[in-house]
């Protein structure tokens, strides 16, 4: 069986790392299925979705870590195209990946003691996110 769900979120840009797994969580509890997989896909070229440990401090090392790997103040030559300087938010987002899939068991998710979704928004500005759930399952 198959469902599909989404839910908004508001970012403020710049590397702001949300905690989405209670809206993924959610959508989980009120499924249909018992056990199964989740996909969690955030539409757009500049954003990403993973899991962490969402804590002050490693939110503060992550962000620190991708400025070492995709700095923001470069030139990048996607501004020669769109003249645009978003361009450190398109890498970012490109080796971060845009989904994941995260498996579930009866009727909750089945991530590590202090591991969360989370939903990383690399654009130079606030933006409106509509993230993307598909329950697989039975």
């Amino acid at each position: 069986m198959l469902e599909s769900h989404s839910f908004s979120v508001k970012t403020g840009g710049l590397c702001d790392i949300i905690d989405i797994t209670g809206h993924v969580a959610r959508i989980i509890s009120g499924s249909k299925m018992k056990s199964g997989l989740v996909n969690i896909f955030v539409a757009g070229s500049t954003a990403s979705i993973s899991t962490m440990e969402f804590e002050p401090n490693l939110v503060k090392d992550m962000k620190e870590a991708l400025e070492k790997i995709a700095p923001e103040n470069k030139t990048y030559h996607h501004k020669e195209t769109w003249h645009d300087d978003n361009g450190f938010s398109h890498v970012r987002a490109t080796l971060m990946k845009p989904e994941i899939t995260v498996p579930f068991e009866n009727k909750k998710l089945v991530l590590g003691m202090w591991q969360q979704i989370i939903l990383l928004d690399f654009d130079e500005r606030p933006r409106n996110r509509e993230i993307r759930v598909t329950v697989l399952g039975e």
